[in-house]
């Protein structure tokens, strides 16, 4: 088993992974960067934390969350599979429960879970970061959505809480945020100091 097999098998089950040019824009990131701790919510099947932990030669320690049981056991299995439990440990549970408990300050975050707590996840992420760490925000434009118009009811609220995250990310005085037209749009936030 490798990377692209698993990349694969999501695809075609139709397993939300992250696009390609949104994870070299972070490969890059994570390159300059050269985080030691990273936190990410939503785990699938452990894709992106195995794309993460072999940009970074699986020096890091990766701490993901994933709310499907089925899937976070999938996760476990791909990254035991590699060899990679040293350094990547799946949390099952909601993301919403998990982080409020946690303690521990991370460098780099990858958020790519429910869309409607988008800004809740920016709180806690804020609250577990240190002065300079990284916040990323997958599909943030949700398929174009976040930007226009849409109001369907089926969305709404997703859409909502995208545009509340892009409000309190880019007003903050705390954070430097980006919004990058890749992928289906990713938000890059810095922990400034604070003053």
């Amino acid at each position: 088993m490798n990377i692209e097999y698993i990349k694969k098998k999501a695809l075609n089950e139709h397993i939300p992974i992250i696009m390609d040019d949104t994870l070299e824009i972070i490969k890059k990131i994570l390159l300059e960067e050269k985080p030691k701790r990273i936190l990410e919510l939503g785990t699938a099947t452990g894709y992106s934390s195995i794309c993460f932990s072999n940009v970074l030669n699986n020096n890091v320690y990766i701490d993901t969350i994933e709310l499907d049981e089925e899937r976070a056991n999938e996760a476990i299995e791909n990254i035991n599979e590699l060899g990679l439990q040293k350094s990547i440990n799946v949390i099952i549970g909601n993301a919403v429960d998990i982080l409020p408990k946690l303690k521990e300050k991370y460098d780099v975050f990858f958020i790519d879970a429910a869309k409607g707590k988008y800004p809740f996840f920016l709180k806690e992420t804020i609250r577990l970061s240190k002065k300079g760490s990284i916040i990323l925000a997958d599909n943030i434009l949700y398929k174009g959505y976040v930007m226009s118009d849409y109001n369907k009811h089926k969305q709404r609220t997703a859409v909502r809480n995208l545009r509340e995250y892009i409000k309190k990310s880019t007003e903050d005085i705390n954070l430097k945020t980006e919004i990058l037209e890749i992928g289906d749009g990713l938000a890059v936030s810095r922990v400034l100091p604070s003053e």
